[in-house]
């Protein structure tokens, strides 16, 4: 599958490697993808990444992930969720950190064993490679581009995406942006199903 990602694409696959390095997880996720995109430019997801204010808005997604990280990987939905059944993520979040310290929950704290250099991609990021290829090819592109990348990072439920909706990023603005209001002339359900 790799043989069929544009250079921005392979670019930004590499660069979740080296994010991952550089803050000592144990893997690459979802969260090193999209920010290792926000990093390219000049490509068509750059734009969109520009159009939607993502760019401007970097610090905002990152304390996001960082909320989320402390919340032990649970999206709003499921903190909203837990709140509807009378669970307090907060008060527990709170009291976990109080016992155990600050980010205690934090699904991606650094390991305390000396890793060797390879970091396998977590089972979600490699959903978003997989889920990049559908949307390519119900859209009959013949390459994976940054765009679809990002399209898969906002259509697989979970942390990424919630942090990206709250900031104005969902499956149908980021295709709008990419390809215009009229685009795809109803291959929208097709490409999020797949």
């Amino acid at each position: 599958m790799f043989e069929r990602f544009t250079r921005g694409a392979r670019a930004t696959v590499k660069g979740a490697v080296v994010r991952a390095e550089r803050t000592g997880a144990d893997s690459v996720t979802e969260e090193h993808l999209l920010l290792a995109l926000l990093e390219q430019e000049g490509g068509r997801a750059s734009f969109a990444v520009t159009a939607l204010g993502l760019h401007d808005r970097r610090a905002s997604l990152e304390a996001s992930f960082t909320e989320a990280r402390r919340r032990g990987g649970l999206t709003r939905a499921d903190t909203d969720a837990l709140a509807g059944i009378g669970i307090d993520v907060g008060a527990i979040v709170s009291r976990v950190e109080g016992a155990h310290g600050e980010g205690a929950l934090d699904a991606d704290r650094r390991s305390r064993r000396w890793w060797s250099g390879h970091r396998p991609f977590t089972p979600g990021a490699k959903t978003v490679l997989e889920k990049s290829l559908r949307i390519a090819l119900g859209r009959g592109d013949r390459f994976i581009g940054e765009e679809h990348l990002l399209l898969a990072l906002t259509a697989m439920p979970g942390v990424v995406a919630d942090v990206l909706a709250e900031h104005g990023a969902t499956y149908t603005t980021v295709r709008r942006a990419l390809y215009g209001p009229d685009a795809d002339g109803g291959q929208e359900g097709h490409a999020q199903a797949g």
